[in-house]
C-alpha cells in the first residue's frame, strides 16, 4: 500500500465493474464445495510446540496484549495482512481478492473479498457453512470502533469514516448501546464480496490500521454468546481453538474449512533457499499447535535445548547461553540449529499517570521530578548488565523501521548529577533520615513502581533501585502478572510501570499519547494541545518527510513533558530446530500458517541428544 498522494502501479481509481450475478453465483457454489478440503494438507502429526506467555481473550476487538494478538491472529484474518518478508512491510491480501481500489481524491477505498471463504463450524451457522461477506467486516469495524467494548473504540479512526462519529456518540449516552444495525454512510457492503470505505480526509496510516488491524467476527457468533466471545472464537483463520487452560496451555488445530495458502514470494536472494525449500506446498501443513505458558525465558531455553519446543524467540542474558563470542555456539549449529537476529517492533518504555497528583501533572515540581527520574536512569549499564548487550537504546516512541522514526534522535545523558540540582532548585531539597526526599510540601516522597515478574524484572528492580537512591528518591516496586499490570494501567491504577508496547510499520504508535486516544491506549492520560496537532499532522501527511517533521514535534514533546520514558528496543534472538521450515521472523506479524514440521527430522534429532 502506498501513502495517500503516491500511489503504486498496483492501485488503480475505483471503477465499479459489474459482474454478472449468475456467474458469481455459480464461482462461489463450486468454491463452497471444495472449500472443506482444500486444508486436507495439515498433517495432525505435524505438532508445532512453543512457549507463550498467558493470554487473555481470544475475541479480535477486545485483545490488547501481544499474547492473545500472537494467539488469535491465527484464529482470526483481517482483509490483508503485512507481507511476510518485506523490510519495512507493505500491505498484501489475505481475504480480500486484490489490492484496495483508490478513488482520485484518495477518500474513498473500495475492498474485493474472495468469494468463498468460510468460518469454522459453530453452533449459531445451524449446521450450515457459513461464508466470509463484506457485511462481516462492517459489522466487524464497527464493533472495532464500540466505546462499550474493552478496547474503548478509536476516536481518531470513529472520525475518518463518513457519519461513524454519530453512532458512536449515540453509543457513549448512559445506557446505550451501539447501534450495529445503523447505516452509515463511509462504511457499506456494496454487495456481498465488495466492502467500501469513505473517508473524510485522507489518512494511510489509519486506513492500513482498519485493512491490517479489523478481523473479521460473525454477529450470529457473537449474539449466541451475548456479546462474549473470548473463549469462543470463530474465525477463517487456519487454525481453530480447542483447548485454552488459563496460565497453562493453548491448543490449535487446523481448520479443515480453510482455503489454503501458497508460501509467499520475494525477490530477495536472501530468501532464496528458504522459498525454494517450501514450494509447491498447500498450506498450512502444520496439523497442531501446543503452546506452554512459560514466562521464565530461562526455562524456555532449557525446553529448546531439550527438544520440547520447536523455537523460541529470546532477549537479554536469556540468548547469551546460546552464544559463544556473539555468535551461535558451534556445538548448537553443529545439531542443525539455526539462529535470526533482529530488532523488535517494539520499545520498552516507563509509563507516567499524569494523573498522579505526586508525580503527574504539568506543574513545574512534577515536570521536574519526572525529568530527573529520566536522568537517572543508566539505560547503557540496563542494556550492557541485564540485556548483555542485546539491545538498542531509545529516545523515542517508534522503533527502527517504523514510520517516524527519527535516526538523528539521542537518548538524554545518563547524568544523576544534573538530575540532583535539578530537584533541589524546585523544592525536594529536604531529606529524611534515611537521606530519601521529601515533597516540596514536606511530606515524605515514595514512588510506586509497578513491574513484571521474572529474573530479568528482578535485574532491573536491582538497578533502577541504585539509580533512583543515587537522586534520593525512594522508590517501592509492585510485581504483578503481566495481565494484571495492563488491567491496571487501564484503570489508571498505577504510578509508573514498564512495558514495551509494539505496532505496525505506519506509526501509530504516537496514539499512545493522543489526548484522545482512551485509557486503554493512552495509559498516562496525557493531554497536550500541541502534541494532538502535530499526531494529526502526522496523520494527514503526504510523504514520509513531513510524517518525520511532525514525528520530530511529538519527540521534542515528550522529552519536555516526560509522559513515557522510552529505554530501549529489545533485538530478539531466534532459535530454530533443524526440523521446523518456512519460519523467517517478522515484528508486525504471526505465520504460524507458513511453516512446516520435518517430522522424521525430529525424530532423528531427539534420538541423537
Amino acid at each position: 500500500m502506498s501513502p495517500p498522494g503516491r500511489p503504486k502501479g498496483e492501485y488503480r481509481s475505483a471503477q465499479h465493474e459489474g459482474r454478472p450475478l449468475s456467474v458469481c453465483a455459480r464461482v462461489v457454489g463450486a468454491l463452497l464445495l471444495c472449500a472443506s478440503c482444500v486444508a486436507l494438507a495439515a498433517d495432525p502429526a505435524k505438532v508445532l510446540r512453543l512457549a507463550t506467555s498467558d493470554i487473555d481473550t481470544l475475541d479480535p476487538q477486545q485483545w490488547q496484549d501481544t499474547y492473545s494478538n500472537i494467539v488469535g491472529s491465527s484464529i482470526f484474518e483481517a482483509m490483508y495482512q503485512w507481507d511476510y518478508f518485506g523490510r519495512p512491510p507493505e500491505p498484501v491480501p489475505d481475504t480480500a481478492a486484490a489490492a484496495p481500489e483508490f478513488s482520485a481524491d484518495r477518500k474513498t477505498v473500495t475492498v474485493r473479498l474472495q468469494p468463498g471463504i468460510l468460518f469454522t463450524d459453530d453452533p449459531a451457522f445451524k449446521g450450515k457453512p457459513r461464508e466470509l461477506t463484506a457485511d462481516d467486516y462492517v459489522y466487524s469495524i464497527k464493533r472495532y470502533l464500540d466505546p462499550n467494548l474493552r478496547g474503548g473504540g478509536d476516536p481518531l479512526l470513529t472520525d475518518l469514516i463518513v457519519g461513524m462519529r454519530a453512532v458512536v456518540d449515540a453509543a457513549r449516552r448512559p445506557g446505550a448501546r451501539l447501534d450495529y444495525d445503523a447505516r452509515v454512510e463511509g462504511l457499506r457492503a456494496l454487495d456481498r464480496h465488495t466492502l467500501q470505505l469513505r473517508l473524510t480526509d485522507v489518512n494511510y496510516p489509519l486506513v492500513a490500521d482498519i485493512l491490517v488491524g479489523v478481523r473479521a467476527v460473525a454477529r450470529e457468533v457473537v449474539d449466541a454468546a451475548r456479546g462474549d466471545i473470548q473463549a469462543r472464537p470463530v474465525g477463517t483463520g487456519p487454525y481453530r481453538l480447542v483447548e485454552w487452560r488459563r496460565g497453562t496451555r493453548v491448543v490449535l488445530e487446523a481448520n479443515p474449512r480453510y482455503r489454503g495458502v501458497a508460501f509467499p514470494a520475494s525477490t530477495d536472494p536472501r530468501h532464496a533457499d528458504l522459498i525454494a525449500a517450501m514450494q509447491g506446498k498447500r498450506l498450512p501443513q502444520v496439523g497442531r499447535i501446543e503452546l506452554s505458558v512459560i514466562d521464565e525465558q530461562q526455562t524456555r531455553l532449557l525446553e529448546f535445548e531439550s527438544g520440547n519446543l520447536d523455537y523460541v524467540e529470546l532477549r537479554g542474558e536469556a540468548a547469551q547461553r546460546f552464544l559463544v563470542r556473539g555468535e551461535l555456539d558451534p556445538a548448537l549449529a553443529a545439531r542443525g540449529i539455526r539462529r535470526q537476529t533482529y530488532s523488535t517492533n517494539s520499545v520498552r518504555s516507563i509509563y507516567m499517570n499524569m494523573e498522579d497528583p505526586v508525580l503527574g501533572g504539568t506543574g513545574i515540581a512534577q515536570v521536574a521530578l519526572r525529568r530527573a527520574i529520566a536522568l537517572a536512569l543508566d539505560v547503557e549499564a540496563l542494556i550492557r548488565v541485564v540485556y548483555n548487550g542485546q539491545g538498542l537504546p531509545s529516545s523515542q516512541i517508534v522503533p527502527p523501521g517504523v514510520s517516524g522514526f527519527d535516526p538523528q534522535s539521542r537518548r538524554p545523558p545518563h547524568d544523576p548529577v544534573t538530575a540532583n540540582a535539578l530537584l533541589d532548585r524546585v523544592g525536594y531539597g529536604r531529606r529524611d533520615a534515611q537521606n530519601f526526599r521529601l515533597q516540596p510540601d514536606g511530606r515524605p516522597l515514595t514512588l510506586s513502581f509497578t513491574i513484571f515478574p521474572g529474573t530479568v524484572w528482578r535485574e532491573i528492580q536491582t538497578l533502577f533501585k541504585r539509580n533512583l537512591d543515587a537522586i534520593g528518591v525512594r522508590v517501592e516496586f509492585k510485581v504483578v502478572p503481566t495481565q494484571d499490570l495492563f488491567k491496571e494501567a487501564a484503570q489508571g491504577q498505577f504510578q509508573m510501570n514498564i512495558h514495551g508496547r509494539g505496532g505496525g510499520p505506519v506509526g501509530l504508535l504516537f496514539s499512545t499519547l493522543y489526548g484522545p486516544t482512551p485509557p486503554e491506549g493512552n495509559e498516562t492520560r496525557f493531554r497536550n494541545a500541541q502534541y494532538d496537532r502535530a499526531f494529526e499532522g502526522f496523520l494527514r501527511a503526504a510523504d514520509e518527510k513531513t510524517r518525520l517533521a511532525h514525528a520530530r514535534t511529538m519527540t521534542a514533546l515528550t522529552q519536555v513533558h516526560v509522559p513515557i520514558i522510552p529505554l530501549l528496543v529489545d533485538v530478539e534472538n531466534a532459535f530454530v530446530q533443524p526440523w521446523v521450515m518456512g519460519y523467517h521472523r517478522s515484528p508486525f506479524g504471526t505465520y504460524w500458517k507458513y511453516l512446516d514440521i520435518d517430522a522424521a527430522r525430529r525424530l532423528r534429532g531427539a534420538g541423537g541428544r
